[in-house]
């Protein structure tokens, strides 16, 4: 037995009384028909009718496009791979890819196969964009499109030191701030003052990320920051940041400055009153030599007792702080001392002060000789050694 198409023996078999066509193609049409032969006193064929066959194709259906790395993501240098693939579909079928911006296509397969991929090396930020298969087998060709996102790790950052003046001082304000010229966002940017995180803070665009930082002496350091957007982490240069002054330097000055005032002033009064109290002693001395010893002058001594203000000598009026101290000068004899007298001693010589310290009041500055009226004045009395 054999079979045939368009005049042509296909197959012969003795023993097979079938003939079967795997995966038929377009190809195979054609008409067909069998023959019997035998021998007996003659050589004998019997010829079948033709059959005519048409071989009919499945149009290509549910084509699509996927990414390795799935989901349309890739990063900058790596390989890109579009997988164009369909579910069903006779004969060869010519697979074609192509950009959204552009007209000509990236490349073509044609074979006999439901799926076919294209590689894309080296991948750039500039080969972001919209693709598109198509798959077709000589019917209705079909498209299928996917979204390219091309991910870029983070450049090496570069750390500014950001002060007010021209140093920076101790209380200062300063800004660090971190910026990276290439990376998609967010980027995590990190703070160090030399292996110690100060902060972080993180940008969802471009323009990069500060943190404040207020100055002491311990801020004499390197700094450096970090930028990592998940794809790898860049360290920046080391910056070295020299503040100026000891700790609480400026208040110092205000303080030193201050003091300073009030030591000047202090230091005149200190040099302005031995020298009264030597102006005071040499006239109390003279004083004092030109009274009479005797019983006449206890009767002197006792006026002036009985009088609150001796008239004895001037009042010296002596300022400081705005305070006015005067200073009468009483010279009494061997047998009489005031009952008001430091030491009380009666049995010697001696040139006694009293001095009132009362508040400054307008006009008193100009009055000399006489003693200001206040109702909060005190009395002290010292003892002058006798000359």
């Amino acid at each position: 037995m054999s079979y045939h198409k368009d005049g042509r023996q296909l197959f012969l078999s003795n023993k097979v009384s079938t003939f079967s066509i795997q995966s038929a193609a377009f190809n195979d049409s054609g008409q067909y028909h069998c023959a019997i032969s035998g021998k007996l006193l003659w050589n004998w064929e019997t010829t079948s009718k033709a059959v005519k066959l048409k071989v009919q194709g499945v149009p290509v259906a549910n084509v699509s496009l996927e990414t390795q790395p799935p989901g349309g993501q890739v990063i900058e240098g790596e390989t890109l791979v579009l997988l164009c693939s369909v579910s069903e579909g006779t004969g060869n079928i010519t697979f074609s890819w192509h950009r959204e911006t552009t007209e000509t296509s990236l490349g073509n397969k044609t074979q006999r196969s439901l799926s076919a991929e294209l590689e894309i090396l080296a991948v750039k930020d500039s080969d972001a964009g919209k693709y598109y298969c198509r798959a077709d087998n000589g019917y209705q060709p079909v498209l299928s499109e996917v979204n390219i996102t091309v991910r870029i790790p983070v450049s090496r950052p570069t750390l500014t030191i950001r002060v007010s003046g021209a140093q920076a001082m101790v209380g200062d304000m300063v800004e660090l701030h971190c910026e990276v010229q290439r990376g998609t966002h967010p980027i995590l940017y990190q703070f160090y003052q030399k292996d110690v995180i100060l902060g972080n803070s993180s940008a969802s665009f471009g323009g990069g990320a500060s943190f404040n930082l207020s100055l002491t002496s311990e801020h004499s350091e390197n700094y450096s920051c970090e930028a990592d957007n998940g794809l790898r982490a860049q360290r920046s240069q080391v910056v070295t940041l020299n503040v100026t002054g000891p700790e609480g330097y400026r208040k110092d000055l205000v303080i030193a400055g201050t003091l300073g005032g009030l030591f000047g002033v202090l230091g005149f009064v200190a040099v302005a009153l031995p020298f009264y109290y030597w102006y005071h002693k040499t006239s109390g001395g003279s004083s004092a030599s030109n009274v009479p010893r005797g019983p006449s002058s206890s009767g002197s001594q006792e006026s002036t007792h009985s009088s609150p203000l001796p008239a004895v000598g001037e009042l010296q009026p002596l300022y400081a702080n705005c305070e006015t101290i005067y200073s009468n000068t009483l010279t009494v004899t061997e047998k009489g001392q005031p009952d008001y007298a430091n030491d009380g001693a009666a049995d010697s010589d001696g040139v006694y002060s009293q001095m009132w310290s009362i508040q400054q009041t307008e006009g008193a500055a100009n009055t000399r000789g006489t003693f200001p009226e206040t109702k909060d004045s005190s009395v002290t009395y010292g003892n002058v050694r006798k000359t």
